[in-house]
């Protein structure tokens, strides 16, 4: 496969709202896209327009209709975007009350007995919704350990762990700490081989706005995103599910459609956003590739959208010129190791002299926002491993450029000094 075209990067960054100055602080460089990336301005307008709409699905009226219309383009658009022409979308409150949702069903739904499967690696969202209801079931749940030094697991590390009675296993996708993301096909189809019919959860959230999610390839069973870090806004959450897992007894009204997920009467706006992310990207592959089809594009777009973000990363980690990169900074800890080949768009370190907070503090005060994580519920599991109380998250998408990687190691070089 040939290398993509460069992103048009004036154009892209001329598509989001508030790219170089926060509406409340001024201008600033956004490194904090892992905590929610910025908002297309599209989407802005659409939630506005749609916030304006007094009527609701499923009425004997034009505008009902119209609404109905709308959600049905939105969920083949999603289709799309994931890769997948089975199952079903839906929205709810977010990406973990979705997370929630689907394991209860999952886990509360599966034959009797059995085991759950998780790792070490995941974000809480879904460790905490998978402890819970095997707890709640009467199922033990299992922790597959991730390797410390890259920050990932591996489907030869869930390999020893999974058991013919393996109801329930969950994967993350890409890690909200390190950046580093998992072989989902790989593990799942590690699963798979032992418990054919095991139901199998991936936590999309931090994954999707790197581009190129293919749900058909994983053999999976659900698929949870959160759009206000791909894009669009808060308040909802995207769901995809497989329709085994639908046949499950999901909660819903009695005597209402077979198979409905949706509780109560959906804000239409929030399918309406997200079509107009997967619009956006549709563009995007557009504007790099003389691909044919919405898919194609989209695939084409995740591909410049991973290379533009590479060498961001490769930037910040190895500098640029005169400017030393974060690997280059003295007593300094890069999680998931310098050259990991699976990181997307996301460096996290720590220096041994530099408190992660003072570091945060000091590009603040230089106009760089970045996030501090520390070992608590959130990022013990990774942090408390390797000897960190603290480290200073960097998280970038597509839309940030090289000017602003040299912004920060130009800040990074006088506050390590």
């Amino acid at each position: 496969m040939s290398s993509p075209a460069p992103l048009p990067l004036a154009s892209v960054r001329d598509r989001f709202a508030h790219v170089e100055e926060c509406p409340l602080t001024g201008p600033r460089i956004f490194f904090e896209n892992a905590g929610g990336a910025l908002t297309l301005k599209s989407v802005v307008e659409t939630s506005a327009r749609f916030a304006a709409i007094p009527d609701n699905q499923g009425r004997d009226n034009l505008a009902s209709r119209k609404l109905g219309e709308i959600i049905a383009r939105a969920r083949a658009d999603m289709a799309t975007f994931f890769g997948t022409d089975g199952g079903r979308f839906f929205v709810g409150e977010s990406g973990t009350e979705l997370t929630f949702r689907l394991l209860r069903t999952a886990i509360m739904g599966s034959a009797e007995g059995g085991r759950v499967l998780g790792s070490s690696v995941e974000h809480p969202a879904s460790r905490s919704a998978a402890r819970h209801w095997a707890g709640m079931a009467g199922k033990p749940y299992v922790e597959v350990p991730h390797d410390d030094a890259t920050g990932q697991v591996t489907a030869a590390q869930y390999a020893p762990l999974v058991t013919a009675d393996v109801r329930v296993a969950t994967i993350l996708h890409t890690s909200p700490v390190t950046g580093i993301a998992n072989d989902v096909a790989a593990i799942a189809k590690t699963i798979r081989e032992t418990a054919p019919e095991a139901f199998i959860f991936v936590d999309g959230i931090q994954h999707a706005s790197h581009g190129r999610v293919d749900i058909a390839a994983y053999d999976i069973d659900g698929y949870v995103v959160s759009p206000y870090k791909m894009f669009s806004r808060h308040g909802y959450g995207v769901a995809w599910v497989s329709d085994r897992l639908t046949a499950l007894p999901i909660e819903t009204l009695a005597g209402g459609p077979t198979g409905n997920w949706e509780m109560g009467t959906r804000d239409t706006g929030s399918y309406a956003t997200f079509s107009d992310v997967v619009s956006y990207l549709d563009w995007l592959g557009g504007e790099v590739s003389d691909a044919e089809t919405p898919r194609d594009r989209i695939e084409a777009a995740g591909a410049a959208i991973h290379a533009h973000e590479k060498m961001l990363t490769d930037t910040m980690l190895h500098g640029a010129g005169n400017l030393p990169g974060l690997a280059d900074l003295p007593g300094v800890t890069i999680l998931g190791g310098v050259d990991n080949p699976a990181r997307e768009g996301l460096v996290c370190f720590a220096l041994e002299h530099v408190p992660a907070d003072r570091i945060v503090e000091e590009l603040n005060a230089r106009g760089i926002r970045t996030h501090i994580r520390r070992a608590d519920h959130y990022s013990g599991n990774i942090l408390t491993p390797l000897g960190l109380d603290a480290a200073v998250r960097v998280s970038l998408c597509h839309y940030n450029s090289a000017e602003e990687v040299r912004a920060l190691l130009a800040a990074m070089k006088d506050i390590a000094g």
